[in-house]
């Protein structure tokens, strides 16, 4: 299965829609992204780095690849995401957590694991192994469960952003917003 992240309407951590929209000249464009999980169930906390993607309008492509049950699948894919375009992978997988570290092992690109967070061990097993590379093949990890995987899309953006402006561009006016949403709303009892 094959998705594309489709560019709209950024909206805050409530929902609330900020008045900014994504680029859409780079929605055209073929995947600069793609966006792996180890399994279905793992699309619960990468999805965030699917959402904060579109709201910076920077395309990617979804796939479920198993390390474990699929390897032959992951080194076609990793082996040939250079070629195909992308120009980064986020990776999250829970568990053992092989997805991040075995992807990067057969590619170049930048390879961002996202630790998803585990029943057993809340997510610290899946930290560890994605965390502890040996030297030589590099994973840029990030936090454990939703925050990394928004994490893991604006790092992806900000390496994006060295070589397409309006990725840069989009990612300011999200910082931008972040910034005006907490001056709008400095006194949380308000909120209620």
């Amino acid at each position: 299965m094959l998705w594309l992240g489709v560019p709209g309407t950024i909206r805050d951590r409530a929902g609330a829609q900020t008045g900014l929209t994504a680029v859409a000249t780079i929605a055209l464009m073929q995947p600069l992204v793609g966006l792996l999980m180890g399994s279905r169930s793992d699309w619960e906390t990468l999805r965030h780095a699917a959402d904060t993607l579109d709201q910076l309008g920077v395309p990617y492509e979804v796939r479920v690849v198993s390390a474990h049950r699929t390897p032959d699948l992951l080194y076609e894919y990793a082996g040939t995401a250079e070629a195909r375009g992308l120009e980064v992978i986020i990776a999250g997988a829970g568990g053992a957590a092989h997805l991040p570290g075995m992807t990067a092992a057969k590619t170049v690109l930048p390879v961002l694991g996202v630790p998803v967070e585990s029943q057993a061990l809340r997510g610290l097993d899946s930290l560890l192994s994605i965390v502890q590379m040996p030297a030589g093949v590099p994973v840029g990890t990030l936090a454990i469960g939703r925050a990394g995987a928004v994490n893991a899309a604006l790092l992806a953006a900000s390496i994006l952003g060295n070589k397409h402006p309006q990725v840069r561009e989009a990612l300011r006016r999200y910082r931008a917003a972040q910034t005006q949403a907490v001056l709008e709303h400095p006194d949380p009892r308000a909120d209620g």
